[in-house]
């Protein structure tokens, strides 16, 4: 029975998604033809994630270890286990923010929009993609866009599923840049909405999300990435849920 009422909320919670995202979908275009309105389209792509989730009974308790300050630019680590993952990430990011995330996004018939116009699609196997993909990212933060990562570059394909190592260009990023670190962990959010929803479903339920104080890294240099990347890690680590 409970399987049952888990496969049949993951076929209403795809509905939810595929309804809302095309009742969005021309706002979403109009806002994102020119930089100018990224504004706008965070703005809507918070309050579709928000409608979306509120609808299939999922909801987000952030807990802050320190105020963010609202224009400041960050870069945003999560660990990454679910495709409610953005969501939450769009609800918590603030003002001018965009994701990195890997290029088969592109094809994604709800994300592509976003992929091709303000995020950055990354082949993480190609050496050329990859640098493309961070030198665009390092010149949105020049112009005080936030960047939103998953450092692990995959979900985890165990369950539950397990922290995966960190690549290192977040961190190299954050240093040349100066921009400090918003470690965040998505502590359970598996548990409600898993990737794999085939075998395990979904259900409604709260999602704990800890949000740790910035990193900074301005007295740090391109040698310290490694130490920088472990400390991050371990942070999120710190607040995550494995049973």
């Amino acid at each position: 029975m409970i399987s049952f009422l888990r496969q049949a909320h993951r076929i209403y919670s795809l509905v939810i998604i595929l309804v809302f995202s095309a009742l969005f979908s021309p706002f979403f275009y109009l806002a994102s033809r020119r930089p100018g309105g990224y504004r706008i389209l965070n703005w809507l792509r918070k309050a579709d994630s928000f409608i979306i989730s509120a609808l299939t009974g999922v909801f987000y308790v952030f807990d802050f270890e320190q105020a963010l300050e609202k224009d400041r630019t960050y870069i945003y680590c999560a660990n990454h286990s679910s495709n409610y993952d953005i969501m939450a990430m769009c609800i918590l990011g603030r003002g001018r923010f965009h994701f990195m995330g890997k290029e088969e996004l592109l094809d994604n018939p709800v994300l592509k929009i976003f992929f091709r116009t303000i995020d950055i699609p990354v082949n993480r196997e190609s050496r050329m993609s990859s640098f493309r993909a961070f030198k665009r990212a390092a010149d949105n933060l020049d112009k005080g866009m936030s960047l939103i990562i998953f450092p692990e570059g995959k979900i985890d394909d165990t369950y539950p599923p397990k922290l995966g190592e960190f690549k290192n260009g977040p961190f190299r990023l954050a240093i040349e840049k100066n921009v400090a670190i918003v470690p965040v962990s998505l502590t359970n959010i598996w548990k409600v909405i898993w990737d794999d929803g085939v075998r395990y479903g979904t259900r409604p339920g709260i999602c704990n999300i800890y949000v740790h104080k910035p990193v900074s890294t301005s007295d740090l240099n391109i040698n310290d990435a490694d130490s920088l990347k472990d400390r991050i890690f371990d942070l999120i680590n710190s607040k995550l849920v494995y049973k």
